[in-house]
């Protein structure tokens, strides 16, 4: 496929975490996308047709959907952590960055907070959709049971309403949220001993209608970078990253312009 190309079906082999749906010949950085609770590495297209072309993106496909639906769920954060820095392994030729939505936020901040040790040079974080670590852990949301499990997915949007009335597109969508939902809720920070958590910068991207993520929990990812921090809230709800996917863009692009160590083309 020519570079600059998107491709509408995942690039990756079996079992394989990685997706490229537009690789790039000589990226100056790749931007590895880690998807929400319940989700795949398709929902990150948007924005990979929104990105210049000397972004190249990883998505990050989780087992359990999609391709990989007959592997098993990851249902804790470590193990998502653990199984993604082992994936990135052989993409570090290149600059990265992390950029994380909702559930995906938190795998991507741990996932930066061990890049280090794992010789991966780390130029910044986007954290998505997602209270800061250090606050109080949300609720559980009770998605074990269908009806609760639909009414989370109505408050959060981001999910044609007609599919709830679906039995088949639904027995395929909740194993995979209540697994995510599993890893999420059993998740507990644990401070960094040095102090902050990572050393790069750190941008928190929010919706301004969002009812699970504030301004102020996006606000309060700042105390865990000791590298500049950044806040952005646009327009939208929970899944403002496909409805402002354009200018979600602009920003990433932006900082990367920033903070990537070579020279822009295009």
């Amino acid at each position: 496929m020519a570079s600059g190309e998107i491709s509408g079906t995942d690039e990756g082999t079996a079992g394989s975490w990685v997706r490229r749906f537009r690789p790039v010949g000589d990226p100056a950085v790749r931007l590895v996308c880690f998807p929400h609770a319940g989700g795949s590495a398709s929902a990150f297209l948007p924005l990979v047709k929104a990105l210049p072309p000397w972004v190249e993106v990883l998505a990050m496909q989780y087992p359990g959907r999609q391709d990989r639906r007959r592997e098993q769920f990851v249902r804790s954060l470590d193990e998502f952590t653990e199984r993604s820095l082992g994936e990135l392994s052989g993409w570090g030729d290149r600059p990265l960055a992390f950029f994380g939505h909702s559930l995906g936020a938190t795998i991507a901040f741990e996932v930066a907070r061990r890049a280090f040790e794992e010789n991966l040079e780390t130029v910044g974080l986007f954290a998505s959709g997602r209270r800061a670590p250090a606050l109080p852990p949300e609720a559980p949301f009770g998605v074990h049971d269908t009806e609760t499990a639909v009414r989370e997915l109505a408050r959060l949007g981001g999910t044609d309403s007609g599919l709830f009335d679906e039995p088949e597109i639904l027995a395929m969508v909740l194993p995979a949220l209540r697994a995510d939902y599993h890893a999420a809720e059993t998740y507990r920070y644990v401070p960094a001993p040095a102090g902050r958590d990572v050393d790069c910068p750190l941008v928190a991207l929010t919706g301004d209608r969002d009812p699970v993520t504030t301004v102020a929990d996006a606000r309060a990812w700042s105390a865990h970078t000791s590298g500049t921090f950044r806040l952005e809230v646009f327009e939208g709800g929970h899944f403002f990253l496909t409805e402002r996917a354009a200018a979600v863009a602009d920003t990433v692009a932006e900082c990367l312009r920033t903070w990537a160590p070579q020279p822009m083309r295009g």
